[in-house]
């Protein structure tokens, strides 16, 4: 079964991989134990440039170091949006909780154009027939309507790698099959610490 896979970075990093040893992680080996049936033509990966904080300077230096790593794989292609980080005022918790609103400014980062470019390439990939599977690495239910035109409209399997404890209820319906992303299969689908691509020997991050 020719097999196309959609990857939200965003829900993936926030579901299974923050505050974990695992981020160095290889796509293709990690769908490739998931689905050892499946013939996994390519691997799409959506995220965002993320930018240096005071509290973290060097996260875009991993994250390029990252990119890197998927780059050696000839099935993974990158796809990005941007990060809108912007100064907004929301509630107070606790004074919202009695009943009160004291608003306080804070700084809110949001990831803009990932379900976007997700719903483009699901669609266009269905459309030029180049998947009899998709599978959608994600538990975003902002995915719904694309998810389901390319099963109902176009025919095609559906499958979901879930990174987060529950499935969403919107999604659940339309898959023809869910997995887990279990932590054990997330360890054995890290890259080796040491690699080399075109340019030269590079180095998983110390950090991670």
């Amino acid at each position: 079964m020719r097999t196309h896979v959609y990857v939200d970075g965003y829900n993936l990093y926030f579901g299974c991989l923050k505050k974990t040893p695992h981020k160095w992680l290889n796509l293709h080996a990690l769908c490739s134990a998931l689905m050892p049936q499946n013939d996994i033509r390519a691997i799409r990966y959506f995220t965002a440039q993320v930018s240096g904080t005071p509290h973290d300077p060097d996260q875009p230096t991993r994250q390029q170091t990252y990119f890197r790593a998927l780059r050696t794989l000839p099935q993974v292609s990158i796809h990005l949006g941007h990060f809108l980080t912007h100064e907004v005022s929301m509630p107070d918790a606790a004074d919202w909780q009695r009943g009160r609103y004291t608003p306080r400014r804070v700084m809110k980062t949001e990831e803009k154009g990932s379900d976007v470019n997700i719903a483009t390439h699901l669609l266009i990939d269905a459309f030029d027939d180049a998947f009899d599977v998709a599978v959608i690495v994600s538990n975003d239910s902002d995915l719904k309507e694309p998810i389901s035109v390319v099963r109902n409209r176009f025919g095609k399997t559906i499958g979901i790698l879930n990174p987060q404890a529950k499935v969403s209820r919107a999604l659940q319906p339309l898959a023809h099959f869910i997995k887990p992303i279990r932590p054990g299969a997330l360890a054995n689908a890290q890259f080796p610490a040491v690699m080399q691509d075109a340019t030269g020997q590079f180095h998983k991050p110390a950090r991670w």
